[in-house]
């Protein structure tokens, strides 16, 4: 469950609370402003030299919002080689070349933006530069990326660079998916969920047909510029609600906080935090070794703040919301790099998607084979490939994408073998990862006022500082009147072994308190929701921080492939943007990156390693149907023997060239069937397809012969002849199964390679 970095807050990781211009508004807007800004088609070379000036001087500054130096080259560029050489001429034009890609690209991101279109506006003589920066954009995820539905045409359906397992339906593993596939990767993704998303996770309340719809996980989109998260929802079309900054407090007893007050106290725990950063760097090392809660505690008592109790309330809920902030207590989170990522934060407005994130997820699914209810127990890599264990099914392919959350990597539900790097254990151990609930109550009306969007709540004790201290509504966006309750801290902990209608009585009693005396009704309830993120056995919490004892550099280290066959993505990978939703996006397309160059690379030195078939060698298909379980004419079936569900999945084989007889429904004779499979072996073609016990079935009531069964297979059932080679990921999970079955083995297993 990821929040305000990940999902719910205008805050940042140092909150701030200002008052801002109430507004609400359609990303498309920025479609609008850029083109007004970099005019639209226009083209370079019929412009005067003072304008080409002006033009990349615009350019420039859309590439420093995007995350690129105005006159550096990021490290990826220079890893890749970009330029023959560093610093000159040469850079300086390739950067005002990338700069006018990007722009390019982002005055419209919901069209394919080609190299062709490119030259267009470039001089010739910077070709070379182009294809350079082009390409670097293009297979690094920052242009023509997302879910428009006209990149389909511009991305080749035929899959040449090999096979992916993604584990994961979550928004790192789906924008990995999606990447992955337009590069020519076969791809599958094993979702333990019964829905994608992961910690993304839209609910709808109410009735059928008024149905109002409410984020659980993962709900803010923090900052638009350059958020990828922003791309998406200009390219769906789907309106944004910034979320407006006027939040007031209220005291324990309902008053309202004073609002010189709350500026008093706001303005202390702003110094605090100087105190905090000017300390640790005369403390040095040291620093990574006490908490941020320690630290903040005894500047507090040496600097004789926050005496009154009104005051020590306010700052316990600035306390609240920095925890919030962090998924973190602040006795757990590290003095000397709590806030590390701080100088990345995505500029721009803090908003909610209009209808809940699920309509993000559900067009990130969109083409992509996922495989729900397969929760992986077992990974296993080599130098030939990689094989997921989930349940009794074996799946096989190239590389295998794991983008589960760090809290089921600490909880080792997952075996790797070969075990983990120790370098990466020690960084799993070392990382935090934190928790946030949430209270989601539909209500008949907006008693809270509809042009407020947050308020927050004092708590009465420090140690219950988190609970229930702020209310996000989501009536502008959600389609009813929602208010959600955050809990926080150490309250987030205690939340998950609360009985949940205490958890609602509770928060109507604040509510009451704070409208009962405006003389407002607060009505009961039409629905409500208590979420336990930390007793989720496919997240064990929200989302990651720092630590004490831990770095920036631990999310690096969690990022890193073992042996070039194993890969990691998601929010606890990305120093840059962890506990956020673009940064478990980001991390998807940083990672399908680096499996295509990782794969270009193996095919460049074949010695290193040889590319792994797809698909189920011709050795293994023939021995299975040299004793086939169902038999008519030219078709040939096998099945696991051990699972007789009509819905099971086998293999079914059809020759073409000699006759093979009339329909048996049953094969049971060793000699026939070995005579059977000789009489095949004479045939020169063999096709499969992977089919259902039912289907085939199904199929052996087609009246007729093999070729009214094989226009039935087509028309009726949907379904396509290929060679053994091509059968892909679900044909070696199936072609596996059936193997280890016919071996008598109670769970299916693979051998490494056999």
């Amino acid at each position: 469950m990821m929040t305000t970095p990940v999902s719910d807050g205008s805050v940042s990781k140092r909150p701030k609370r200002t008052r801002a211009v109430v507004k609400s508004y359609d990303e498309s807007f920025m479609d609008d402003l850029i083109e007004k800004h970099i005019g639209g088609d226009s083209k370079k070379r019929s412009r005067t030299k003072e304008e080409l000036e002006k033009e990349t001087e615009r350019e420039a500054l859309i590439a420093l919002s995007l995350g690129f130096p105005i006159d550096e080259l990021l490290p990826q560029e220079i890893q890749a080689g970009v330029v023959s050489e560093l610093g000159g001429k040469e850079q300086n034009d390739y950067i005002v070349v990338r700069n006018h890609i990007l722009t390019r690209w982002r005055a419209n991101v919901r069209t394919w933006l080609f190299k062709a279109q490119v030259k267009e506006t470039v001089s010739r003589e910077y070709d070379h530069l182009l294809s350079s920066a082009y390409d670097f954009l293009l297979y690094n995820g920052y242009i023509n990326f997302g879910v428009s539905a006209s990149f389909s045409s511009s991305v080749s359906e035929e899959a040449t660079e090999g096979s992916v397992i993604i584990v994961g339906a979550g928004l790192a593993g789906l924008s990995a998916a999606r990447q992955l596939m337009s590069f020519g990767f076969k791809v599958i993704v094993l979702e333990g969920r019964s829905r994608p998303g992961g910690r993304v996770y839209t609910q709808k309340m109410g009735k059928e047909g008024a149905y109002a719809a409410v984020d659980l996980g993962g709900s803010v989109i923090t900052g638009l510029h350059a958020n990828p998260l922003g791309v998406l929802a200009r390219q769906l079309s789907i309106p944004l609600h910034k979320v407006r900054d006027n939040c007031p407090l209220y005291k324990p007893d309902g008053a309202p906080v004073d609002k010189e007050a709350d500026s008093n106290v706001e303005l202390i725990f702003n110094k605090l935090l100087d105190k905090v950063t000017q300390l640790r760097e005369i403390m040095g090392g040291f620093a990574n070794q006490i908490s941020l809660g320690s630290v903040l505690e005894k500047l507090r008592q040496l600097y004789a703040v926050a005496r009154t109790t009104e005051e020590r309330q306010l700052l316990d809920w600035h306390f609240a919301n920095l925890e919030y902030a962090n998924a973190g207590c602040l006795s757990k989170l590290s003095a000397a790099y709590w806030d590390q990522d701080d100088p990345y934060e995505m500029d721009g407005d803090h908003c909610f998607l209009a209808g809940g994130n699920w309509r993000l997820i559900r067009a990130l699914c969109n083409g992509v084979p996922i495989f729900y209810g397969k929760t992986v127990q077992t990974i296993r890599y080599t130098n030939d490939g990689v094989e997921v264990v989930a349940g009794d099914q074996v799946f096989q392919a190239d590389m295998v994408l794991c983008t589960v959350p760090l809290g089921v990597l600490k909880k080792k539900t997952i075996r790797f073998e070969p075990d983990l790097p120790q370098r990466k254990l020690a960084a799993i151990e070392r990382l935090g990862f934190g928790l946030l609930n949430k209270v989601a109550m539909l209500f008949p009306r907006v008693f809270w006022g509809e042009d407020v969007d947050t308020f927050g709540y004092l708590s009465e004790f420090s140690h219950r500082r988190g609970e229930f201290f702020l209310f996000y509504g989501y009536h502008t966006v959600s389609g009813g009147a929602v208010l959600v309750a955050l809990v926080a801290g150490e309250a987030a902990h205690s939340f998950e072994y609360t009985d949940p209608s205490t958890m609602l009585h509770c928060v109507l009693d604040i509510l009451r308190g704070i409208y009962g005396p405006k003389g407002i009704d607060v009505p009961n309830p039409i629905q409500s929701i208590c979420t336990r993120w930390g007793s989720d056995p496919f997240s064990y919490g929200s989302y990651s921080h720092v630590r004490v004892q831990s770095s920036g550099s631990d999310y690096d280290i969690l990022a890193e492939n073992v042996g070039g066959r194993l890969y990691f993505a998601g929010e606890a990978t990305i120093r840059q943007h962890p506990a956020t939703m673009h940064g478990a996006y980001l991390s998807g397309l940083r990672e399908a990156s680096r499996i295509l160059f990782s794969t270009k690379a193996r095919q460049n030195n074949p010695r290193k390693c040889i590319q792994k078939s797809f698909g189920p060698s011709n050795e293994t298909l023939a021995d299975l149907f040299k004793k086939p379980d169902l038999a008519c004419g030219e078709l040939l079936f096998v099945f696991n023997p051990l699972n007789e569900d009509p819905k099971s999945l086998g293999l079914m084989r059809v020759s073409f060239g000699k006759p093979s007889g009339d329909c048996n429904t049953e094969v049971s004779n060793e000699k026939a069937a070995d005579n059977q499979h000789q009489d095949i072996l004479d045939n020169q073609v063999q096709l499969y397809t992977v089919l259902a016990r039912e289907q085939a079935r199904e199929l052996l009531q087609v009246t007729g012969g093999t070729w009214s069964k094989l226009s039935y297979l087509f028309k009726r059932l949907h379904l396509k002849l290929m060679g053994g080679s091509v059968l892909g990921v679900l044909g070696n999970s199936v072609t596996a199964n059936i193997s280890s079955a016919r071996r008598g083995r109670g769970r299916n297993r693979v051998s490494a390679r056999t």
